[in-house]
């Protein structure tokens, strides 16, 4: 059974592969220049960027949606999702083992990378949670993996497909306004939002991927 799963599922492992090995790479290349402590054209770019569209409008709004990403938030929403899965029709032990796993090493993977390249940030701003070191964007490897998890088992449920687009869709821009919220508040440097992108997209994927393999092994 999970040799023919295998056969059946070839392109989607090769390209599941390809997608993880090339957000880790490029995870890899951003992290060895941040702790050679090159600096980033993108990084300014994306200050100039900020500095031309700045409003109190958007102060505000960014204010708000940067909260969306917070860790008691992502910490509360994961309990609250961990005990819906314990009502999931199927395979739901292994996906509430694998949800836990994944946002727990997530967070940890966070700290210590922060803790090890020791970066700092471009303000320090307590009211946006903008304390500490910066690289990686604990505001984007949270997001990514949380409300990514959510894409994912929306996906594999049995929602009608318009509603699976319209929550990815929703859902992904979130991830997305949730890290330019950083960029934006200037409390993170572009390049720490992207490898927090990188790295919570690989991290969430190596997961997704081995939770999918378990369950086809499994039944």
């Amino acid at each position: 059974m999970f040799k023919q799963f295998l056969q059946k599922n070839l392109i989607w492992i090769v390209l599941a592969i390809v997608l993880i090995g090339g957000a880790f790479f490029l995870f890899a290349e951003i992290a060895d220049d941040v702790f050679e402590k090159e600096k980033f054209q993108i990084d300014q770019m994306a200050s100039q960027f900020v500095s031309s569209i700045q409003s109190d409008t958007l102060d505000s709004i960014f204010g708000f949606i940067t909260e969306l990403g917070a860790v008691w938030l992502i910490a509360t929403g994961s309990i609250i999702v961990g005990i819906i899965l314990l009502f999931y029709p199927s395979n739901r032990l292994w996906r509430v083992l694998y949800f836990a796993v994944t946002m727990i090493g997530i967070s940890v993977l966070t700290s210590s990378l922060k803790e090890l390249f020791e970066r700092d940030r471009p303000n320090l701003i307590q009211e946006y949670d903008g304390t500490g070191y910066s690289f990686p964007s604990g505001h984007s490897t949270g997001p990514m993996v949380f409300y990514g998890f959510i894409i994912y088992l929306i996906i594999r449920s049995r929602f009608p497909l318009v509603a699976k687009w319209i929550v990815g869709i929703v859902l992904g821009l979130l991830i997305f306004l949730i890290g330019f919220s950083r960029i934006y508040l200037g409390v993170h440097y572009a390049s720490d939002v992207i490898g927090g992108f990188l790295l919570g997209f690989a991290w969430l994927a190596t997961n997704i991927a081995i939770l999918e393999i378990t369950i086809r092994k499994n039944t």
